[in-house]
């Protein structure tokens, strides 16, 4: 069973790992499409 408590140890790293992902790979995309580079 996951508490309430529990919840904080669980976000943390899953926020830290997975938004720094889809923000790389959205400005990846962006990139690609709009030919910036």
């Amino acid at each position: 069973m996951i508490t309430l408590s529990n919840l904080p140890s669980i976000f943390v790293p899953l926020i830290g790992l997975v938004f720094p992902a889809l923000a790389m790979a959205s400005l990846f995309l962006y990139v690609e499409e709009n030919k910036i580079f």
